[in-house]
C-alpha cells in the first residue's frame, strides 16, 4: 500500500465517488467503500472504482452467524479487496470462518468498538466494559481467531498494538487538528494516530467535504 491514508467515499453516488477519488488519487494510499456505497452500487460499483488502480478497503462490517458470513465473504472473493471488515462481536468462530473464506491477499480486520460510541452507549447495549477495555478484549479475540488486525479509534490503537505487535491497525475517525469532529466521539490527528501504531488511517469528510479535496488530501499527506 503506497500511503497510509484511505479516503472514505461515503456516498451512494457512483459518479461523485469516482470524481473525488480521481482528484485525490496521487495523495492517498487507497479508497474506502462502505455500506452506503455498496447498498447503492453493489459489486459492479466496486469494480468501477477498482479501475482507478487504488487499493480498495471494503468496509461492510459483516456480522452474522459464521456460515452466513463465510458465504458472504466467498461471494465477494472476485472483488479481491485489499481490506475487508467483519465485526469482532460476531465471535471467534465467525471471524475464523471469514478469514478462511477470504482471498489470500485480502486483509480481514475486525471492528472492535465503533468510533461513534462511548462508555454510556456501550452500557446501554449491555456491555459493562469501557471502550478501552472492550477494544483490548476484542483485539485479543481477533488475534486468536487468526485475523490480520482490527479497526479501533486512535485513542486505543497504542494499547491494541501493544497486545498485538504484528497486527494491522485501521484507525477511522481521524481528523486534522483544524477539522470538526462531526459525529465521532473519539478522534485523533493523523500524525498522532500513526505515531501510536496505526497501519492505515481512514479519513472522510475532511477530504471529501473540502472545497478542493485534492488540496485537503495533500495538506494531510504533508503532516505525515
Amino acid at each position: 500500500m503506497k500511503g497510509p491514508v484511505f479516503v472514505a467515499l461515503d456516498t451512494p453516488d457512483l459518479e461523485r465517488a469516482k470524481t473525488i477519488a480521481t482528484r485525490v488519487r496521487h495523495h492517498v494510499g487507497g479508497i474506502k467503500l462502505g455500506l452506503e456505497f455498496f447498498a447503492a452500487n453493489g459489486q459492479s460499483g466496486v469494480r468501477d472504482m477498482a479501475h482507478l488502480g487504488l487499493p480498495i478497503f471494503l468496509d461492510l462490517k459483516l456480522h452474522d452467524i459464521p456460515n452466513t458470513v463465510a458465504k458472504a465473504v466467498q461471494a465477494l472473493r472476485d472483488l479481491e479487496p485489499a481490506v475487508l471488515t467483519v465485526h469482532a462481536a460476531g465471535g471467534r468462530a465467525m471471524m475464523e470462518d471469514a478469514k478462511a473464506a477470504a482471498p489470500a491477499n485480502t486483509k480481514v480486520v475486525a471492528v472492535t468498538v465503533l468510533t461513534s460510541l462511548d462508555g454510556e452507549d456501550l452500557q446501554s447495549v449491555g456491555v459493562a466494559a469501557d471502550p478501552h477495555a472492550q477494544v483490548e478484549r476484542l483485539t485479543s479475540l481477533a488475534r486468536e481467531a487468526g485475523l490480520d488486525g482490527v479497526v479501533c479509534s486512535g485513542a486505543e490503537v497504542k494499547a491494541a498494538r501493544r497486545l498485538w505487535p504484528g497486527g494491522f491497525f485501521v484507525v477511522p475517525g481521524v481528523r486534522p487538528a483544524d477539522a470538526s469532529a462531526g459525529d465521532q466521539k473519539r478522534v485523533v490527528t493523523p500524525r498522532q494516530a500513526l505515531n501510536d501504531g496505526a497501519s492505515i488511517l481512514v479519513i472522510g469528510r475532511p477530504i471529501t467535504g473540502a472545497e478542493d479535496p485534492d488540496i485537503a488530501a495533500r495538506a494531510i499527506e504533508a503532516t505525515l
